[in-house]
């Protein structure tokens, strides 16, 4: 049964609307049948395991099976060496630590909170675009706007000359194609195009890295390819997987969560109209966002280090776990009436950036992007409305958001 559930939560006809399936799943905390992955649906469980060190996130301990949901390709195959999202410690405490110190606090406590006056801009100027074109009968709120958003940020905070931002933004959406394949799309062009896109992103930063031994700026990417503090300094290797690990992955859940905000703030338009007079809040808004619409929906692929017990169920060592955050996030026995969307929560302690050593390390940055964007949208789109509800989803159910968010609106404010 719960084999037949986590079937149905994968295939595309539910990517609008799991939430019934984690119900159901819910009601078997801990499932497992045949050769398939222990399946993990309730919050108190979930929190527990991503906190647990008999928790491998290492792929090199995964034992395939011949029963995967997601497919033997689910994990995309780099030259990169692993990033440390991938790793366990001491590996990837050491590079977590090294990757935060120009990035975060104690060392770097200004850097996200200085970029800022950029986030504006960048923001301003994409609205601006949209109302240049004059086209307000149709606008679509991924392409114009979610999708370069985060792209544009994380050039900013890398480092990349203004003028090689545009090859940034085609390499992305060549690596977000193979993380969200097209089912009509032929699967070995798209292949290729992501090895290729990779092949060149890969080219590209590791002639920036040496360019920044050389010549060193005040930007991340100078930052991590000069780095020699207690933990010693990077290989070139190691600055490439992470500078990539922040493209990919901060571009890829930052698009579904602003996505998925302007999605669930029209379809609540009171909570819009809130946010309009008061753009304050929105850091309540994104909080309750990420519980009730996580732009990251479930964690694949982990590994048991030991035989242990979860919810009265025995796993073995070696075992496939999947931890369905965006299950966990609307348990009823953590969360009063889950499947209501209420930023005025006095307690929204959610999954939707994990939790543990692998906790989302881009947290600051995403919650100031979706914060300015989605305030922005409220003060300035007129009269903003569905033209499609629901819109067409990507095929990816672990990063689910909608692929195309068509909207119309009055026209666009100042």
């Amino acid at each position: 049964m719960s084999q037949a559930i986590l079937r149905e939560i994968i295939d595309y006809a539910h990517r609008a609307d799991p939430y019934p399936l984690y119900e159901e799943l819910r009601k078997t905390p801990v499932s497992h049948e045949g050769d398939g992955p222990y399946v993990i649906s309730t919050y108190y469980e979930i929190q527990s395991l991503l906190h647990d060190p008999r928790i491998s996130s290492d792929a090199r301990n995964l034992k395939r099976t011949g029963d995967d949901p997601l497919g033997q390709g689910a994990e995309e195959e780099t030259a990169l060496p692993p990033s440390f999202l991938r790793l366990d410690p001491p590996d990837h405490d050491r590079l977590r630590r090294m990757t935060n110190r120009p990035f975060g606090p104690p060392h770097s406590p200004h850097r996200v909170h200085d970029m800022r006056g950029e986030l504006d801009g960048i923001v301003t100027g994409l609205i601006d675009r949209i109302a240049a074109t004059g086209s307000f009968g149709h606008v679509d709120l991924v392409d114009q706007f979610a999708y370069p958003f985060p792209v544009s940020v994380i050039c900013r905070l890398l480092g990349v000359p203004p003028e090689d931002e545009p090859r940034f933004h085609v390499w992305a959406e060549a690596i977000a194609a193979s993380l969200d394949p097209d089912p009509d799309a032929d699967p070995s062009e798209r292949g290729k195009n992501s090895a290729d896109a990779r092949m060149e992103l890969g080219m590209y930063l590791a002639g920036l890295i040496e360019e920044r031994r050389k010549n060193p700026g005040d930007d991340m990417l100078s930052q991590l390819a000069n780095a020699d503090g207690p933990d010693g300094s990077m290989t070139t290797m190691e600055a490439l997987s992470t500078s990539a690990l922040l493209l990919i992955a901060g571009h890829e859940t930052t698009v579904n969560l602003i996505t998925n905000g302007m999605l669930t703030l029209l379809r609540h338009p009171d909570v819009l109209a809130r946010l309009r007079e008061d753009p304050a809040l929105s850091v309540p808004i994104v909080e309750e966002l990420l519980r009730f619409e996580p732009p990251v929906q479930l964690i694949p692929h982990r590994t048991t280090l030991a035989d242990m017990e979860v919810a009265g169920v025995s796993i073995p060592k070696g075992a496939s776990l999947w931890l369905i955050l965006a299950s966990g996030n609307r348990d009823p026995k953590r969360f009063p009436d889950p499947d209501r969307f209420d930023p005025d929560r006095e307690d929204i302690q959610h999954l939707g950036l994990g939790s543990g050593i692998h906790s989302c390390f881009g947290a600051p940055l995403a919650r100031q992007e979706a914060q300015l964007a989605l305030s922005e949208l409220a003060r300035r789109l007129e009269n903003p409305r569905l033209l499609q509800d629901p819109p067409p989803y990507r095929q990816n159910a672990v990063l689910r958001g909608p692929r195309h968010l068509p909207i119309a609106c009055d026209g666009v404010r100042p």
